[in-house]
């Protein structure tokens, strides 16, 4: 059986508004500001306010899985695994795809593997490549999920304009592209 991936819930942050009408949790503020050592926290409240949204985000998910909690890399490894053809994908693709390493996408498969959601096949013309594929108990748990998750997605962005959507996407996305390139400088500069 899977484990729900979220025990306990986090407490509720307790939300004001600044004079612009802008939402921010004041402990946050009082906190990056010792941090910070003065008044310049909107970077920090920001990258916090990211992480509290993917968090509420990930705890209404796993509610609507009904309490078939599937970590979020494997749920992202199983619906790519649902999206593909009947060929499957390898473990190279998978951790390209999801952006992290093949170690960690290898241990994702092994659970979804133990949960008869996904198995490793050979490949037909090269003995040597491994390929994942997608099992009809995961076909199936994809459909129970997928109705339940676009309600939940529905209830928690109720209220956002497409625009607003769109925007918001963006933004994220854009941190994505900040951080990637800073890696990319970091790892430069090592060599």
């Amino acid at each position: 059986m899977l484990k729900d991936v979220h025990n306990s819930p986090a407490p509720e942050p307790t939300l004001a508004e600044d004079p612009d009408g802008h939402l921010y949790d004041p402990g946050v503020r009082e906190s990056m500001r010792a941090f910070a050592l003065g008044d310049d926290t909107l970077a920090l409240e920001a990258a916090a306010a990211v992480r509290s949204a993917s968090q509420a985000v990930d705890r209404l998910r796993a509610h609507g899985a009904g309490g078939r909690g599937l970590s979020t890399g494997a749920l992202d490894l199983l619906t790519r695994l649902g999206n593909a053809d009947e060929g499957g994908l390898t473990i190279g693709e998978l951790a390209r795809a999801a952006g992290v390493s093949s170690r960690n996408v290898t241990g994702l498969v092994d659970t979804l593997e133990r949960e008869s959601l996904a198995r490793r096949v050979q490949h037909p013309e090269d003995r040597r490549s491994v390929r994942v594929t997608v099992t009809p108990a995961g076909r199936e748990w994809l459909d129970a999920f997928r109705l339940p998750t676009q309600r939940a997605m529905s209830a928690i962005f109720r209220g956002f304009t497409p625009e607003e959507l769109a925007q918001f996407r963006h933004l994220c996305l854009r941190l994505v592209v900040n951080q990637q390139q800073l890696e990319h400088h970091l790892s430069a500069g090592r060599s």
